[in-house]
């Protein structure tokens, strides 16, 4: 009896402690995209003239299926697949889209998440954010201010000096080199 009482209480105190990781985690991300989501607004009023806009009819001329899938259509290349996970030259990473510079390979890292990752942008006006609660989850999503393209997710487990992890898709990107010194 006393087992089965203990045991009882262990799954009370299990079931109670992960209702409560939940909703820390839940209004902890809450709090993180509404200063993203602040930041980015500032940044779109300074940045509005730059924008590039298309139809979708240019934007599938311009991109691959594949880039306009993940770019215009929110999809997401499947991990270890793009070109960039495991790639550590030195340069710059762009915009497929519109060839806006968006990541440095400075800030770049290996997450072993499958996709590449980076701790910040190169500037704060290059990314803006959005609030993406698809799949059943809540996350931020990461898109290019300059065209509105999709680029990935950011999350709050990443490197210092940020703390975060800017887990971006492979086919939203251009690599250019950095020039050897």
């Amino acid at each position: 009896m006393l087992k089965i009482l203990l045991i009882s209480l262990a799954v009370l105190v299990a079931t109670l402690f992960t209702i409560s990781k939940r909703n820390i985690s839940q209004e902890k991300n809450s709090g993180y995209y509404n200063l993203l989501v602040s930041d980015s607004l500032k940044n779109k009023e300074k940045k509005m003239e730059d924008k590039i806009i298309r139809s979708e009819e240019e934007w599938k001329k311009i991109l691959t299926p594949e880039q306009y899938r993940v770019l215009r259509q929110k999809g997401t290349e499947r991990a270890y697949t793009g070109e960039y996970w495991n790639h550590f030259e030195e340069g710059v990473y762009k915009c497929a889209g519109c060839g806006a510079e968006l990541f440095s390979s400075d800030t770049k890292f290996d997450s072993h998440c499958g996709w590449p990752s980076y701790f910040t942008p190169l500037a704060g006006d290059r990314v803006i954010y959005k609030e993406d609660r698809s799949f059943g989850m809540i996350r931020t999503e990461v898109l290019c201010a300059k065209c509105g393209g999709h680029l990935g997710h950011v999350f709050d487990d990443g490197p210092e000096p940020t703390g975060l992890r800017y887990c971006i898709n492979s086919v939203s990107l251009i690599f250019e080199k950095r020039p050897k010194k």
